[in-house]
C-alpha cells in the first residue's frame, strides 16, 4: 500500500495524546503510523507560538501541497500543445508522440502526460479522444485445426524461407494479405516491409488472384528491385496467381502454414491499424484509392517505437543517411 497523508482526524488525535504526554512511539501505534511520521508532523506544523493546532496544521500541509503542483505543462506551452494536437489529428499515439519529442526535440513528456491531458480535453467537451486507437473485438475461436482449404500446387512453404527473413536485418521482405470491407463491396489488398513497416495498399473490386495479381504488380513494380526480395502470403486463393506475381515482381514467395496467422503477425498488426480507417462491416464501395493513399501517408509517416521512433518512410527509404548502419 502506497504512502497516506495524515488527516485532520488523525491530526486531533495527535492533539488528544499530546495532551496527555504520550511517546511519539505510542502515537505511531495508535494510528498506524511510524514514529518519524508524527515526529515530522509536530516538527513542520506547528504554529508561531509553537503549539500544535491540527486545523492550522491541516492548512499548512494543504499549502505544501498545492505549491508542490506544477501547472499542467501542456496546457502552459502552447507551442507543445499544438504540436501534439496536430500529431494526434494524423492518428499517432500517445507513446509514439512522446517518443518522437524526445528524438526530434529533446522534449521529456510521459505518454501518460499525453493521455492526461486527452481526457481533461474530452471532460471539457474536446473531441481529440477519438483520434485514440480503438480496441478490437476478440477474435472467434475457429473449431477444429484442420485446413478446410485448397491446395495451391508448387507454392513453398514458411519453412523453405531464407533465415535471413525471420532477422529482419535487410530490407525487401514482405507480408501480403487482404482487408474486406461489407459483403460484396470490395477489398483492401495489403503489403508490408518486415524490417521496415513500410505498406502498400490498393484497393480491388474483388477477390479473385487475377485482380489481386495485377493490382500487386501494379503498386509494386516501382519500388527499387533490391527491396523486394520475398513475399510471404496467407493460404486465401486471392494469392493462387503467385508464380505470375513472382515474374512480375522479381521476387520468391512464401505461404504461411493455415491458421498461423502470427506467421505473418506484421501483416495482421498492420489490417489492425488500418481498420482505424477502415473499419469492420464498412462500405469499400464508398472509398477510392486516394482514401487509402490519405490512410498509408498516415501509417507511413508515423514513428514507432520498433523502429526508435523513426518513421516507416524514414527507414525504408534511408531517410537520413544515418540509415546505412541500421
Amino acid at each position: 500500500m502506497g504512502y497516506r497523508h495524515l488527516s485532520i482526524d488523525e491530526r486531533e488525535v495527535i492533539l488528544k495524546m499530546c495532551a496527555q504526554q504520550a511517546s511519539m512511539q505510542q502515537i505511531g501505534d495508535r494510528l498506524g503510523r511510524s514514529k518519524g511520521t508524527i515526529s515530522r508532523e509536530l516538527s513542520r506544523n506547528v504554529s508561531s507560538t509553537h503549539d500544535y493546532k491540527p486545523h492550522l496544521a491541516q492548512r499548512y500541509y494543504e499549502k505544501r501541497r498545492q505549491a508542490s503542483k506544477a501547472p499542467y505543462r501542456l496546457e502552459g506551452d502552447a507551442w507543445l500543445r499544438g504540436h501534439m494536437q496536430k500529431k494526434l489529428k494524423q492518428y499517432w499515439s500517445c507513446e509514439q508522440i512522446s517518443g518522437r519529442l524526445s528524438k526530434d526535440y529533446d522534449m521529456d513528456i510521459s505518454p501518460v502526460t499525453i493521455y492526461s491531458w486527452i481526457y481533461r480535453n474530452r471532460a471539457e467537451g474536446g473531441e481529440f479522444y477519438k483520434f485514440l486507437r480503438q480496441s478490437h473485438r476478440r477474435r472467434r475461436k475457429r473449431r477444429g485445426g484442420e485446413d478446410r482449404r485448397g491446395q495451391m500446387p508448387e507454392r513453398r512453404m514458411i519453412d523453405q524461407r531464407p533465415k535471413v527473413v525471420n532477422e529482419r536485418r535487410r530490407i525487401g521482405d514482405w507480408e501480403g494479405d487482404t482487408v474486406e470491407g461489407s459483403k460484396g463491396s470490395g477489398f483492401i489488398a495489403t503489403h508490408v516491409e518486415r524490417k521496415t513497416r513500410y505498406t502498400v495498399a490498393v484497393k480491388v473490386a474483388d477477390k479473385s488472384a487475377d485482380t489481386v495479381t495485377k493490382a500487386t504488380i501494379a503498386a509494386m513494380k516501382n519500388l527499387p528491385p533490391e527491396k523486394v526480395r520475398t513475399m510471404t502470403f496467407d493460404n486465401g486463393k486471392e494469392f493462387a496467381g503467385f508464380k505470375e506475381l513472382e515474374r512480375g515482381l522479381d521476387m520468391r514467395s512464401y505461404f504461411a502454414r493455415p491458421y498461423h496467422s502470427w506467421e505473418r503477425g506484421t501483416n495482421e498488426n498492420t489490417n489492425g491499424l488500418l481498420r482505424q480507417f477502415f473499419p469492420k462491416g464498412m462500405d469499400f464501395g464508398t472509398i477510392i484509392q486516394l482514401d487509402v493513399d490519405i490512410a498509408l501517408e498516415l501509417l507511413n509517416n508515423r514513428p514507432r517505437k520498433c523502429l526508435n521512433y523513426r518513421t516507416p518512410t524514414e527507414v525504408f527509404w534511408c531517410k537520413p543517411m544515418r540509415c546505412a548502419s541500421d
